[in-house]
């Protein structure tokens, strides 16, 4: 056979190969984070968040078609791990292009023992591939990377088919720079239009691409290289600013040009554009063909089908302007598709130029924009920009985030040594140098090359590290016992509960230590390709560095942004097999035999390895913690309920259970955060599945563009700032008020005091339900907001709770008290519902309710099945529903219910293995050792010794083999976890103590005094 059908079959098979891992260890329903978002915009052909992916819906929806609500997930995951299985193949093909290139610099023909080795190159280098962790991760779930990453490996594996058609037809005595093979090119550009609509990666192939081009087509200098270099960097800025943004802008322009002025209806001046579009591209490519400018030619069609696979965003605006359920930044315009795609709603950041954290705002710049209003579009809409001192400026700005919300101000704080004055304003501004050293030991070591690591040396845990320096969490190891202990310290004092973590994967170095092989083996034979796969390598990983600035700390690992970093190295891990070959060689003399030996050595070595590491920790064929989740928050809530939810993994999940499974949709879910957009809140005024339409005072002109961002606690003529107000009042005649006299600075719209109250009709309460039969209503719910501005979202939940006038339950995804109402939840289950009673501490247990729901209606998302892997979120949203049945439980006892406590304690002990989820574990800020003692506690009410022993035997251990963990480590490394040592031993001590508290005391429906901690607010936080 000849070399190309051997390079195709084989190809083939590994592809097999990739399709079959992926398809076994695919996701079982949804996942966590975006994946429940997507899932529900493909299903319904839906809009997801900016900058939006039409393309990635529009298949998902092909691939979820045959299968029924209940399984339409597993569609969705099946386009992800067959994209990731296709990735694998064009790997292998490129892989074997440029193998073949250095198996060539010899002059000799091929010969068996040459194809062997190039074979071998490409099997070893796509399994890697196939076995890394960051890729495996995508390519289970329904996410766009797995998507995207084919689209990349696609358009790379298209530029090696267009080198490989030049030396054909060079070979062929085709002279000239523009030939037949120049096709390729515009397929190239096709699919990256195409790709546009899944994720952005693939354009980052472009400089790589330019330069492979440069040496095909031009005479080589060093010189012309970088200028090559430079041209792809160029065109890579313009296909995303001119193609991606400037190109919508234009239409949007034209659009509000159409509507405005020529009284045209919408979409008009948009579809005029592109036409304008087309009709300049044909007649610059007839003047092309005329005077024979190839050039402009290729460039012009290239144009052309980008623009053309880019088209996929109509379809955005169509769907969007039927009002689905899922219709984030309502793109139902021109105007609007123009922030969809730029990502507005996001906000900017400094790249090379700009501001550091401490710098003082001296202006804003505020600039009009366009929405659609009244039939056509109207300059309502603000864009503040911030003006900074000019001495706050300064070039690479590395630690700008001056918003604490997530705690990026004090992170960077914290790094350089900067504390607070008395008025608690920082005390300098970072240096130079210190704004060079977060990038590098942060956002390159930590945000970057730990990642690298995970993937081909090996990785710590599954923990999330927040802190640098903590090496006890998602730190990269090797499983070199002596090269971990001195970075890591002691690895094999690590608590058991670390140290046997599936995802404690030892790779020792071995792939990388091929890939630098690799990568040595062609910077000697050939320079050129060595300096394509580094570009790619760079702008897929240090470039997206670069561009990020990332503050710390990040909600979630990002490891996923850098598959095409990865994607690049598997070339030269596969190049090493190469040179494996090369020195075995001088040992083998056969040719063919010491291919052979290389390539079996390099696969047991690296893929198999690999696999056998990270099948464990990638395997989620059982878990369906993301679908279980959402039906424990609905099945908690009463018929059509209102329930306010904060954060991905509590919204997400939720839209996913509702609109492709048809789960609870009576429920309304209302994302917190997403209520600061005028379009959000007015979504709320439209009946979505089975929930009716949602009064929220204000009306669409009202809250239009920046309209009511802002509200700020002023006083008003007539108003007893000391005396409360009814909320429903407040929100309506004076937030709500558009007259002048009441706005404060003739800006903001005010709310006079912060004491309000909501009126409670308690026959109503009572019919309805919200009120229990021994439940004693107050005449009304008077609370004091703990803050004197409030912004759009959180006048919007005001405004929903005085509007509603307990006509539907409204519930939270956690005890929220960021308004002042906390003390008015009950605990309904996993969800807190407001109740027109007082309970103090905002503890009380809907003890009734909870015995039903979390008895014969809660899942527990494969928990329950021997050998299911929970990762760190899963575990914490798994803690959520352990602690839920903790306090559930605990409030039993107290009623005097100790059998039904018993019961539900057993309940949630059995569907929680031990060998999934244990109760003591080693967790960030020790929240499920935290939350197992809750547990213990219940257990302790209720009396149940079986549990206590249990749950006592595995928290004593863990935590005592932290504290000797900690006890062992160097000062140096044992300084940046002191916080961990700390609670971990106020936990152990606690217990102990709690021990001895219920042994000695008959009557136990009191809480232990030692423990002081409330796990509610650390696993249910606000994310």
């Amino acid at each position: 056979m000849n070399f190309k059908r051997i390079n195709n079959i084989t190809g083939w098979l590994i592809c097999i190969i990739a399709c079959s891992v992926y398809i076994m260890t695919m996701e079982a329903t949804g996942s966590l984070w975006d994946c429940g978002e997507f899932a529900s915009s493909a299903y319904k052909l839906q809009i997801p968040h900016p900058p939006g992916a039409p393309l990635f819906v529009l298949i998902g929806r092909i691939f979820m078609s045959p299968f029924d609500p209940a399984h339409a997930a597993t569609g969705i995951n099946l386009m992800s791990a067959l994209a990731s299985g296709f990735t694998i193949l064009f790997l292998f093909w490129s892989i074997t292009h440029f193998a073949k290139k250095l198996i060539l610099k010899d002059g000799q023909p091929l010969d068996n023992g040459k194809i062997v080795a190039i074979m071998g190159a490409g099997i070893v280098g796509a399994l890697a591939y196939t076995f890394s962790d960051s890729f495996w991760y995508s390519a289970v779930e329904g996410e766009v990377y797995a998507l995207s990453s084919f689209f990349t490996a696609l358009v790379f594996w298209a530029m090696v088919k267009w080198d490989q058609n030049v030396t054909e037809e060079q070979e062929a005595g085709v002279k000239g720079r523009f030939t037949k093979a120049d096709r390729w090119l515009i397929l190239i550009f096709y699919l990256m239009g195409l790709s546009i609509g899944v994720h952005l990666l693939n354009l980052l192939t472009i400089p790589a691409i330019v330069v492979m081009y440069f040496y095909r087509r031009y005479e080589v200098t060093a010189w012309k290289t970088f200028f090559a270099f430079i041209i792809g960097c160029i065109i890579t800025g313009l296909v995303q600013k001119a193609v991606i943004q400037w190109s919508i802008k234009g239409a949007g322009n034209m659009d509000i040009l159409f509507v405005n002025d020529f009284g045209l209806p919408f979409f008009t001046g948009f579809a005029f554009f592109f036409v304008l579009v087309a009709v300049l591209i044909y007649f610059g490519l007839r003047i092309a063909v005329k005077n024979n400018w190839q050039f402009l030619k290729l460039g012009l069609w290239s144009f052309a089908f980008m623009l053309l696979g880019y088209s996929t965003y109509f379809t955005t605006m169509v769907r969007s302007s039927a009002d689905p359920s899922v219709d984030m930044f309502n793109v139902d315009n021109p105007v609007n598709l123009v922030g969809y795609v730029s990502r507005e709603q996001y906000g900017d950041w400094p790249i090379l130029y700009g501001q550091d954290f401490t710098a003082q705002v001296q202006d804003s710049k505020v600039t009009d924009t366009y929405i659609k209003s009244n039939g056509k579009y109207e300059k309502s809409g603000r864009k503040v920009e911030y003006v900074y001192a000019p001495e706050d400026m300064h070039f690479f700005p590395r630690m700008w985030d001056q918003s604490n919300d997530q705690g990026h101000a004090d992170y960077y704080a914290d790094f350089a040594g900067i504390g607070k004055d008395k008025q608690g304003q920082y005390e300098r501004p970072p240096t130079m140098g210190e704004n060079i050293s977060f990038f590098m030991n942060y956002q390159i070591n930590w945000m970057y090359w730990r990642y690298f690591m995970w993937n081909f040396a090996g990785k710590q845990n599954d923990i999330q590290g927040v802190m640098m320096g903590n090496v006890r969490d998602g730190n990269w190891k090797t499983g070199i016992g002596f090269y971990d202990n001195l970075r890591l310290g002691d690895q094999d004092k690590m608590p058991d509960s670390v140290k046997y973590n599936k995802a404690n994967n030892k790779l020792f170095m071995l792939p990388l230590i091929l890939g630098i092989m690799g990568l040595i083996y062609q910077i000697k034979k050939d320079k050129r390709d060595a300096l394509v796969v580094g570009l790619l390598f760079f702008f897929t990983g240090f470039a997206i560095c670069l561009y990020l600035n990332q503050a710390g700390n990040q909600p979630r690992e990002r490891d996923y942004a850098y598959v095409g970093s990865f994607y690049a190295f598997a070339f030269w891990i596969g190049l090493g097999v190469l040179y494996v070959r090369e020195l075995l060689m001088g040992a083998i003399k056969d040719g063919r035999n010491a291919a052979i030996a290389a390539t079996l050595l390099c696969t047991l070595a690296v893929p198999v390895i690999m696999a056998n590491q990270e099948w464990d920790d990638h395997d989620r064929s059982q878990k369906t913690i993301a679908r279980d989740l959402a039906i424990d928050y609905l099945e908690s809530c009463a018929p059509n309920a209102i329930l306010f939810s904060f954060g991905d993994n509590d919204t997400y999940p939720l839209w996913y259970a509702q609109e492709v499974q048809g789960i609870r949709n009576d429920v309304r879910v209302i994302n917190a955060s997403l209520l600061g957009t005028d379009w959000y809140i007015n979504q709320m005024r439209y009946k979505v599945n089975q929930s009716d339409p949602i009064d929220v005072i204000w009306t669409t002109a009202q809250i239009e563009g920046s309209n009511r961002d802002v509200l700020v606690n002023a006083p008003q003529n007539g108003i007893d700032p000391n005396k409360p107000m009814d909320l429903y009042t407040m929100m309506k005649d004076y937030a709500g008020s558009d007259d002048p006299s009441k706005l404060y600075n003739g800006q903001y719209n005010v709310f006079p005091t912060t004491k309000v109250f909501i009126p409670v009709d308690t026959n109503l309460v009572r019919k309805n339900g919200t009120l229990n039969a021994n439940d004693v209503a107050v005449p009304a719910v008077a609370f004091e907001i703990p803050k004197r501005q409030l912004y759009k979202n959180d006048a919007a939940i005001l405004n929903i709770i005085a509007a509603n006038k307990w006509n539907r339950p409204i519930y939270f995804t956690n005890p929220y008290g960021e308004l002042g109402f906390q003390n008015y939840l009950r605990l309904d289950g996993l969800t807190y519902r407001l109740v027109p009673y007082a309970n103090g501490s905002g503890n009380d247990v809907n003890n009734s309710w909870v015995a039903d729901k979390m008895m014969t209606k809660f899942a527990f998302g494969g928990a329950e099945k021997n050998g299911t892997y929970f990762d760190e979120e899963n575990r914490r949203h798994l803690n959520s529903i352990r602690l839920a049945y903790a306090q559930a439980a605990g409030s039993l006892a107290d009623a005097g219910r100790k059998d039904e406590a018993k019961k539900m304690l057993n309940k949630c002990d059995q569907m929680m293995l031990e060998s999934n989820m244990s109760y003591g574990m080693v967790s960030r800020s020790q929240q499920q050792n935290q939350i197992s003692l809750q547990f213990l506690i219940a257990a302790y009410k209720a009396g149940d010794d079986a549990l206590i022993k249990k749950v006592t035997a595995s928290l004593k251990k863990d935590m005592e083999q932290q504290a000797a963990y900690y006890e062992a480590l160097p000062d140096e490394k044992r300084a940046a976890i002191s916080y961990e040592e700390e609670r971990n031993m106020n936990l152990l001590r606690g217990m102990l103590q709690m021990e001895q508290q219920f042994k000695n005391v008959p009557q136990v429906n009191e809480k232990p005094t030692t423990i002081t901690t409330q796990p509610t607010e650390t696993t249910q936080q606000k994310k």
